[in-house]
């Protein structure tokens, strides 16, 4: 009999079911079990469905319990063990369909065999005796298939488990399958992306469309000073002063803004943290102070952004595609903005100017050129947005010039706290890619914001909140007096002016849109982690996605 390998106690053991997941695919092995991002889709739920609602066959007792042997360093729970003629054999029972070979008879698939073997070997250790065998149920197809406990099975195991250890010192993010089969129906592949790198590689590729068109959860503001948030069980309540009591499920809840003084318990923070909800707080004007988020088992995707960001050539090119998406975009608008022949006109100096920088862009040699040049475009472009504003909009809601920290007059006001937003849904993006949102390329730091967050901004800021705020003032939804708190000092939004930023820009987010480039349509919501997860890529391996969005 081929001796299974004895495990350095000290190292944790591994998943059957990440065995199971190796045997499908390494990639998914190493997200899940090294990088630990774990995603539940309906064939997941479908999946324990079945286990939690399997009958007791008459006669018979199903038992399902843990295993673990810290001498081959396994652990995992075995869906049902029963004794036949006076052995036990370890059952696992599958919602799918079988494999098949080449006669048609029914076949195991290889992670599921991996899988009853391993519960197998688990067995052997904790009862002291030889396992013969191990049985899959297939119920779509309502076949059992027997699965020999013999040498090959042994050393299949053996290889199996040492492959596994191999990965899990691996900083390398091991590549995704030939077989695009297998992503069809993978839970991570919302996390991967393996049809945009396919795409990527292959210009001839058509991608199938795996990544969702929309958010899985809602974005909680609460605006009103003096409320509080508390929880009640698994859901969120909020308690404004003088306005009735909501409640949220915690599961609906992807993230929580909480602007200026609004207090928020102990027992939610922890509710927050345990359903992986982001907590972000920001000023009454709109700027971030801080972020509450639960980041464990990211650490080999920041070493990686670690490595690749202390490289000087890969910081250059990043930096240089991230301005040159920004100038673009602001060329783009403008120049979509004004099809009138004199508003043209009077856009055509900016207008060139925009060009002109995106040429000086594409040849700089240095990051602090790169900046030099988006800031001058950054100050053509305001001077190319004032002109957009109708002479219908209020003299007090017209665009002077760019003030922050505080803002002076109203414009400004409404410019940070749509920024404001932006920065906490750009937030959400970063830390659901597993980035460290201190560590950009593009950004130094300054105060509370974090540079990879503010980098990633750029490629929005037009899009998401620019358009939206000259659209709105050119509708006239604004209302001079009672949407705006002035002082000597500075020019903030009341709560009635927040609540309607907050409603313009969730609106902007559930927009869909068409990607240029991958050819499938999402919503701006998502957009934003579609480009976190491509930005990850540049330095994995798969680069040439990020920041190829662009307006029409």
């Amino acid at each position: 009999m081929i001796p299974l390998p004895t495990i350095d106690s000290h190292a944790p053991p591994l998943r059957v079911m990440a065995l199971h997941a190796l045997a499908y695919c390494e990639r998914l092995f190493y997200l899940e079990e090294v990088e630990e991002i774990r995603v539940a889709n309906d064939r997941v739920f479908a999946g324990r469905a079945l286990h939690t609602n399997l009958e007791i066959e008459e006669g018979e007792q199903l038992t399902s319990f843990e295993l673990t042997s810290e001498k081959i360093g396994l652990t995992g729970r075995v869906d049902c063990l029963r004794r036949r003629n006076g052995a036990y054999i370890p059952y696992e029972h599958k919602r799918g369909r079988c494999a098949r070979g080449q006669d048609r008879s029914p076949q195991p698939w290889p992670s599921d065999r991996l899988q009853v073997i391993a519960y197998a070997a688990l067995l052997e250790e904790t009862l002291g005796e030889p396992i013969a065998e191990g049985r899959i149920h297939y119920h779509a197809d309502n076949v059992t298939v027997r699965v020999p406990i013999d040498d090959q099975a042994r050393l299949d195991l053996r290889e199996a488990i040492a492959k596994a250890h191999r990965l899990r010192e691996s900083l390398e993010r091991p590549p995704i399958a030939d077989n695009e089969n297998l992503c069809q129906h993978c839970s991570l592949a919302p996390v991967r992306l393996p049809e945009e790198v396919r795409q990527q590689q292959d210009c001839e590729h058509h991608p199938t469309r795996l990544f969702p068109p929309d958010r899985d959860g809602a974005t909680l503001y609460v605006v009103a000073p003096g409320a509080h948030v508390g929880c009640s069980g698994d859901s969120l309540v909020v308690r404004p002063r003088d306005e009735p009591t909501a409640k949220y499920p915690a599961r609906q809840i992807e993230t929580i803004v909480l602007h200026s003084f609004v207090q928020i318990s102990t027992q939610a923070i922890r509710l927050c943290a345990r359903s992986g909800i982001g907590v972000h707080w920001l000023t009454a004007s709109g700027h971030h102070t801080a972020s509450l988020v639960y980041s464990a088992g990211q650490v080999q995707r920041r070493i990686r952004q670690y490595r690749a960001l202390t490289d000087d050539n890969v910081c250059l090119r990043l930096a240089r595609t991230l301005a040159s998406a920004k100038v673009e975009s602001q060329h783009r608008y403008l120049l979509r903005a004004s099809r009138g022949k004199e508003l043209r006109s009077s856009l055509k100096p900016v207008l060139t100017s925009l060009q002109s920088t995106l040429a000086l862009l594409a040849k700089a040699h240095d990051r602090e050129s790169i900046r030099g040049y988006e800031g001058a475009a950054s100050v053509q472009y305001f001077n190319g947005l004032r002109l957009l504003i109708t002479p219908q909009v209020p003299e007090s809601l017209r665009f002077v010039t760019r003030n922050r920290r505080p803002p002076l007059d109203r414009f400004n006001a409404l410019l940070g706290f749509g920024y404001g937003l932006l920065h906490a849904a750009v937030m959400r993006a970063v830390l659901a890619a597993g980035l460290e949102p201190a560590f950009g390329f593009f950004h130094t730091p300054r105060s509370a914001a974090f540079p990879l967050v503010l980098d990633l901004m750029e490629l929005f800021r037009v899009p998401l909140w620019d358009m939206v705020l000259i659209g709105s003032l050119n509708r006239g939804q604004w209302n001079v007096d009672e949407d705006f708190v002035v002082t000597r000092a500075k020019v903030w939004l009341s709560e009635i002016g927040r609540k309607k930023a907050i409603q313009l820009f969730e609106a902007r987010l559930q927009e869909s849109w068409k990607h240029p480039v991958l050819k499938y349509s999402l919503s701006y919501a998502r957009t934003i982690e579609l480009e976190a997860r491509l930005l990850e890529k540049e330095w994995t391996g798969e680069p040439g996605l990020f920041a190829r969005s662009r307006l029409r």
